[in-house]
């Protein structure tokens, strides 16, 4: 009897797949890959980018003041010399508004979502871990904090308050940290009873050490793609706040001024409006996919 060859086996209908769908389902492979890749590195980029020109750029390049111009620079159209961006109807140069504007948006956005994350742990992680009574109570009053819609709840408080960073972190930490607090007893709930924690009670270890040791390791790479999250929205209630006038006071640049102040001139210079509405939408969808695609990476892990 014959021994068939590799390139007969190869022919036959019942045999290995021929060698052009093995070069198809590589080149898929390696494409997949890549725009796996292309979702973390691209807006992981564009976020260093937006970074180093935020909070670098001003201490090594001297910019024009974000909040005093002349009126003979005023409205200057896009890439006037000394104004590439151009400048609202006072002279105020406009990319100078969008670097400095950054930096609140970015600041409040970090500083409220690290406040967040610390209380909202420290409500869901117990209620989670303990159950019983104590899982109820801390429930009930995350329940209660998001029972109130976010804007609404946030100008309430900054009109109590008064406009300023301050007082618009704490208002906007209201809102971030039930959502928090949910999301961490709910990834608590989800690790609670798996057979290395049920190892670790039986050993005698204590609740406390479980939760430093076993509970908060586990949990972090959720909480910390979920951060990114809560970043982008946090800027787009700060910039929601900023445009209704109870966030950072004049003549403090913040994304959200530049758009509700350039509805004034946005039939002669419409760029003043759709520039920071540009690096807003940008810098929100930028921190969507990158927390998305870590995610998804650390899920595979």
């Amino acid at each position: 009897m014959a021994v068939p060859t590799p390139d007969a086996v190869l022919l036959t209908p019942g045999g290995p797949p021929a060698l052009p769908s093995l070069l198809v389902s590589d080149r898929r492979i390696r494409a997949q890959r890549f725009w796996r890749g292309a979702r973390l590195w691209i807006p992981l980029g564009f976020l260093i980018l937006m970074l180093f020109m935020c909070f670098v750029l001003p201490r090594v390049v001297t910019l024009p003041s974000p909040t005093n111009g002349t009126i003979l620079d005023g409205n200057d159209a896009l890439f006037t010399p000394g104004h590439w961006l151009g400048t609202n109807n006072v002279g105020v140069d406009t990319f100078s508004q969008i670097v400095y504007g950054g930096q609140v948006s970015f600041e409040i956005g970090a500083a409220v979502t690290a406040i967040g994350m610390i209380i909202g742990c420290a409500i869901g992680i117990p209620a989670g871990y303990l159950g019983g009574w104590a899982d109820s109570l801390l429930s009930r009053i995350l329940d209660v904090l998001l029972a109130f819609p976010a804007l609404v709840l946030a100008l309430a408080i900054a009109e109590g308050l008064g406009p300023s960073e301050v007082h618009e972190i704490w208002a906007l930490s209201v809102f971030s940290i039930p959502t928090f607090g949910r999301l961490a007893r709910a990834s608590t709930l989800a690790v609670r009873d798996l057979p290395f924690m049920t190892a670790a009670r039986l050993s005698g270890t204590r609740g406390w050490r479980i939760i430093v040791r076993h509970v908060i390791p586990n949990i972090a790479p959720g909480l910390v793609s979920f951060s990114l999250l809560g970043v982008g929205l946090t800027i787009i209630l700060e910039g929601a706040l900023d445009y209704l006038g109870w966030g950072i006071p004049l003549p403090e640049a913040s994304w959200g001024q530049m758009i509700a102040s350039g509805q004034n001139i946005m039939s002669a210079q419409p760029q003043y409006v759709l520039v920071p509405s540009l690096f807003l939408l940008v810098t929100v969808v930028a921190l969507n996919m990158f927390g998305d695609a870590l995610r998804e990476r650390w899920g595979e892990a």
